[in-house]
């Protein structure tokens, strides 16, 4: 039975589709890409980032984009963290761990009624909108033609189902200590909920 989600999901420019150490895409949505390969799919559930690769080749993809790669500084994590928790309040989320980094969030969702699909784009709309309310959105004077601000988001993000509490536990201190990992410090959000299973 899953207990929890483990939720990731990332910044624009953060992994594009033809990565060539692979990603789960099928096709490639952006023109300005399609110069730099096709997409070479992965089919399994770890992370393949520690692959070797052509990094000149990955940076020269993300140089032709059309908007930078999204980077979140404190502010704009703080204002994410905002966006959070008024999902939270809405729709009665539990969160048991957030790491909100410079290029993609981790969270452990407890299960809920509605699919974890739906949870990350509650996320991601609320995060935007939070953002944008400050006035620090990546992308606050970047619209869409039909009149959308341009996300600071991939279109997608993958979710891990936890079914075991070793398995949630796990998941919790892995994403509490994500942002170590990248030399920054500790995170503790006032919408976490301790998980005691």
């Amino acid at each position: 039975m899953i207990l929890t989600h483990h939720i990731i999901f990332t910044a624009y420019g953060f992994w594009l589709p033809n990565d060539p150490r692979g990603s789960w895409s099928e096709y490639i949505k952006a023109w300005e890409l399609i110069r730099f390969g096709v997409p070479k799919q992965v089919n399994t559930p770890h992370s393949v980032a520690g692959r070797p690769h052509n990094h000149a080749l990955r940076f020269s993809a993300k140089q032709a984009l059309r908007y930078p790669p999204v980077h979140f500084n404190g502010v704009q994590a703080r204002a994410i963290a905002h966006g959070f928790r008024s999902t939270i309040q809405r729709s009665g989320f539990t969160f048991h761990a957030c790491a909100i980094l410079p290029d993609h969030v981790h969270v452990v969702v407890a299960r809920h009624r509605i699919h974890a699909r739906q949870i990350l784009n509650q996320m991601k709309g609320e995060a935007s909108k939070a953002l944008a309310e400050e006035n620090i959105h990546p992308f606050q004077n970047a619209f869409l033609p039909g009149g959308d601000r341009h996300t600071p988001w991939a279109a997608k993000g993958w979710t891990v189902f936890l079914n075991t509490p070793e398995e949630v536990h796990a998941a919790i201190q892995y994403v509490n200590n994500n942002p170590l990992k990248e030399n920054l410090p500790a995170q503790s959000w006032s919408f976490i909920q301790p998980y005691t299973f």
